[in-house]
Formats: C-alpha cells, sequence, structure tokens
C-alpha cells in the first residue's frame, strides 16, 4: 500500500520545490491527510469536472501543473468557483497538489518533452541556475574515509554531470583534546591527539543539504564531526530556464512551421513578419511565459525560440535574424501531463496513474 506522502516525496527528491520562482505556490494546494493513495489523477489545471473525475474513479490524488492557489484568498465562498473546488476537494477527501515552475526549471520537464517530439540533438538548459551548489569537506581516520565517503554519495553527493561518485581527498593529520564529558573514539580525554585523516570534499546541490549531512554523520565514527559547508557560485545544469537544441537536418521556415505543426498538434501559430534567414537550425524553448528569454537567444545566435504568451511588442522588437514562434500556452504545457505519467509509471508501475479525460484548452480560436 502506498501512501500519499511516498509519491509527493518522490515528486519533490526530483524536482524541488526549493527550485520553483518566488512567486510561485507549488506543492499542496489541499491536503486532506497522509492516507493510502487509491490513485493519482494528471491535470493541467484544476476545475470541479477533473475533481469529479478523480471521485468516479477512485483517486484521492489530483497533480495539476498550474497552482489552484495561486494568489492569496481573502474569505472562501462555496458559491464561488474556488469555495466550490475546495469545499468538494475536502468533503471527498481528495488531495490537491501543484507541479509548477520547479518543473518548468527541470531539465526533464515539458521542454524536453517538447525536444524530444521534435527530435532535438544535443539538449541543455539555457539559462543554468546559479548559487545552487555547495560543497561538503569533512575530515575521517584513514580507516573510515571509504564508508564515509560511500554515504555521501548514496545521499546525492558527487554528482557532477554524468559522473557520480566524484569527490577530493587528501592525506593529513588532525589535532584534538576532549574535555571531562568526552568519549573520544581515538586517543585520551584531556590530552592532545594527533590523528592520520583523509580529508574528503564532495560537492552536492543545494536541496540535498540536511540529508546529505545526516546521512554522514551516521557513518562518521567520531563524537564531535567537523566539517564544513562551502557555497559555490558554479551553474547547475540539471536546473534552469528554457532548453536549447538542433535540428539533425535544417530547414526552411515554412517547412519548420508544417513540422512544428504536426508535432505539437496545433492548427495556428504567430511568429515575427520580419525574419530574414533562410535556414533554421539552432532552436530554444521555453514552455509558458518565455519573453524574458529573447535577449539572451539574440545575443547566442539562436535561429529560433519556441514560447507563448509574447506580447505585440516582442514581435515588433526582435531581430530579423531570430524566428520567434507563439503557440499558445496551454499547446506547450499540456505536454506536462504525459511527462509526468512517464515518470511517475517508473516508479509506481503497479499503481492507478490516469491522465485526466477533461482537459481542455480555456482559449477558443474561431
Amino acid at each position: 500500500m502506498i501512501k500519499i506522502s511516498e509519491i509527493v516525496n518522490y515528486i519533490e527528491d526530483n524536482y524541488p520545490p526549493l527550485y520553483q520562482e518566488k512567486y510561485d505556490n507549488s506543492g499542496y494546494q489541499i491536503f486532506c491527510g497522509d492516507d493510502i493513495c487509491t490513485g493519482v489523477l494528471l491535470c493541467l489545471d484544476i476545475n470541479i469536472k477533473i475533481l469529479k473525475e478523480a471521485k468516479e474513479n477512485k483517486l484521492n490524488l489530483v497533480i495539476s501543473h498550474h497552482p489552484f492557489l495561486f494568489y492569496s484568498l481573502q474569505r472562501i465562498d462555496v458559491s464561488e468557483n474556488k469555495g466550490k473546488i475546495i469545499e468538494y476537494a475536502l468533503k471527498n477527501k481528495i488531495n490537491v497538489y501543484s507541479l509548477h515552475t520547479n518543473y518548468d526549471k527541470s531539465i526533464y520537464g515539458i521542454n524536453l518533452e517538447i525536444a524530444k517530439l521534435l527530435d532535438l540533438k544535443t539538449v541543455e538548459i539555457i539559462n543554468k541556475e546559479q548559487n545552487r551548489l555547495k560543497k561538503l569537506v569533512t575530515f575521517v581516520p584513514h580507516n573510515y574515509a571509504d564508508k564515509v565517503r560511500e554515504a555521501i554519495f548514496k545521499a546525492g553527493g558527487g554528482v557532477i554531470g554524468n559522473y557520480d561518485c566524484c569527490s577530493y581527498n587528501i592525506e593529513g593529520y588532525g589535532t584534538f583534546k576532549g574535555g571531562e564529558n568526552t568519549n573520544p573514539f581515538v586517543g585520551q580525554k584531556g590530552k592532545i591527539h594527533k590523528e592520520p585523516e583523509t580529508r574528503i570534499e564532495v560537492i552536492f546541490p543545494e536541496h540535498l543539504q540536511q540529508k546529505i549531512i545526516d546521512s554522514m554523520l551516521k557513518e562518521h565514527p567520531y563524537e564531535e564531526v567537523a566539517y564544513d559547508i562551502y557555497p559555490l557560485s558554479n551553474k547547475y545544469p540539471l536546473f534552469g530556464h528554457g532548453l536549447s537544441g538542433y535540428l539533425e537536418n535544417p530547414m526552411k521556415k515554412e517547412a519548420f512551421f508544417d513540422y512544428l505543426k504536426e508535432k505539437l498538434k496545433i492548427v495556428v501559430l504567430k511568429y515575427n513578419s520580419n525574419f530574414s534567414k533562410n535556414i533554421i537550425r539552432k532552436i530554444a524553448i521555453c514552455s509558458g511565459s518565455g519573453s524574458f528569454l529573447i535577449s539572451s537567444l539574440i545575443y547566442n545566435n539562436y535561429d529560433c525560440f519556441i514560447t507563448s504568451d509574447l506580447k505585440y511588442h516582442d514581435f515588433v522588437d526582435v531581430p530579423e535574424d531570430i524566428l520567434l514562434i507563439d503557440v499558445g500556452h496551454f499547446e506547450m504545457e499540456v505536454f506536462f501531463t504525459k511527462s509526468i505519467y512517464n515518470f511517475l509509471s517508473k516508479k509506481f508501475d503497479k499503481f492507478a496513474i490516469k491522465i485526466s479525460e477533461n482537459i481542455t484548452n480555456p482559449i477558443n480560436y474561431y
């Protein structure tokens, strides 16, 4: 039997809420208790039809992309839309959880799903997060270095790109003198002791800090463990804004439009009329509202930027050597459900996970 917290913890281990934007409200929207999970319903937005579908299918966890409670509520009125939703969820014990910008910013989020559909090569985050990495330094008796190192690795430390178990080690010695209330692992209390030690250095992402420290302390033999945590300004390649990639076979503009519409299953798109290049190869993607990336993409010579929610003056002001394409907010982010379904199914393969049949675009075209 799987509890709701097991599913949420698995999500947050891979898409830490720490990395969401400051304005965001990812996480529990409605929490009815950590019960046994009867199943998961996936959707883009929360509405009463979604919750009724969850009840009909006996699913007590709904995971949406967009937070249901984005702005603070001044009151709850059950005659209004949000009030009805809250009342229905609480009455039927349906938990609602949202996974928004911490999912958008992950290299394993919606942008990757779109990049796969377009068969882009050499994908990477465009604006990688900075100040998200830290370094742990600790000092261990030589004979215990392997054990402590392994504990740090198991907790997620020492991953650099496609390499794991990465550390730097220096042999030296440490000195200490235990007081009256100590029980030293080596040496005698009241006397200065000199112990041969290994200095272990390991890099880790900040959201794993406490987990790594706890794991290290559990295996470290000393009564009082000396360790340092250093903040790093290195870029973190797994989280950031936008995703870039390359078409294996460059295309002309019209051919790319047809290709994009086919792959994303869209009928209309907006683009800047002043685009002057003949060939498109280097592409940027940003699900949701991505206009804030335009200036950096121009500077880095991208051929095309696929996003949504662009304004009139975004198209007016853009140079003629980059193609801006607005495919629509819903049209990009609807791929959230497929992406998170594949992610959860790999872990919970014998568990009811369903993509909602009531996902609809709130915007119609005539």
